[in-house]
């Protein structure tokens, strides 16, 4: 994992779990303080800073993950390739490539920003709120994923059609939709009118 100054002070050398913290944001993305992961999460929801990460592979398919069934907020739904929060005074860039990393074993072949969408997603089945100031990330990806099973139980690349039948038939994480369409427009240029996004 790259080392950072933002990286480094949020690591535990001693191996024990320390608490980690969001950045607050205003409506317009600008930090205003810090809050405690889940307490942020806690009705209503405090606004924090996000980032979702959308990969694709050489054919314009979609990396999907499906969230590891231990996790405590969203276990077992389908999302994104990744998404995540980065530490206080660590760039979106930067965690996404770290979260990236951490959660899938791959390193994008290319990462670009694709804008900012905010939203307010509250997830009925664990009583949370995602209240989220989320900076959306697209790139590509070449290596195979080889994920952290206590962050993903399992991975699949989808087309445009694919995704349309799984999202009808499968149960999606609160946000998903909403970040997809977000980032709609960089998708397309970076896939081309072929791919169907």
């Amino acid at each position: 994992m790259p080392i950072t100054p933002a990286t480094a002070a949020n690591s535990s050398t001693s191996g024990t779990a320390d608490e980690i913290l969001l950045e607050l944001v205003d409506e317009k993305g600008m930090t205003t303080g810090t809050a405690e992961k889940l307490a942020a999460h806690q009705p209503p929801g405090q606004l924090h800073r996000a980032f979702s990460v959308f990969l694709f592979d050489e054919r314009g398919r979609l990396l999907l993950q499906q969230r590891a069934l231990g996790k405590y907020h969203s276990p077992g739904v389908w999302s994104n390739t990744c998404c995540g929060h980065p530490y206080p005074g660590e760039s979106p860039f930067a965690a996404a490539a770290r979260r990236t990393y951490e959660e899938l074993r791959v390193s994008p072949s290319l990462l670009a920003e694709a804008g900012t969408v905010r939203y307010n997603h509250p997830d009925p089945a664990s009583g949370l709120v995602e209240q989220e100031f989320n900076h959306l990330f697209i790139g590509l990806v070449q290596a195979v994923p080889e994920p952290d099973p206590e962050e993903v139980a399992v991975t699949a690349f989808v087309t445009s059609a694919e995704l349309a039948e799984r999202h009808a038939r499968d149960i999606f994480s609160s946000w998903f939709m909403t970040v997809l369409d977000a980032a709609r427009p960089a998708v397309r240029e970076l896939t081309g009118p072929s791919a169907g996004w």
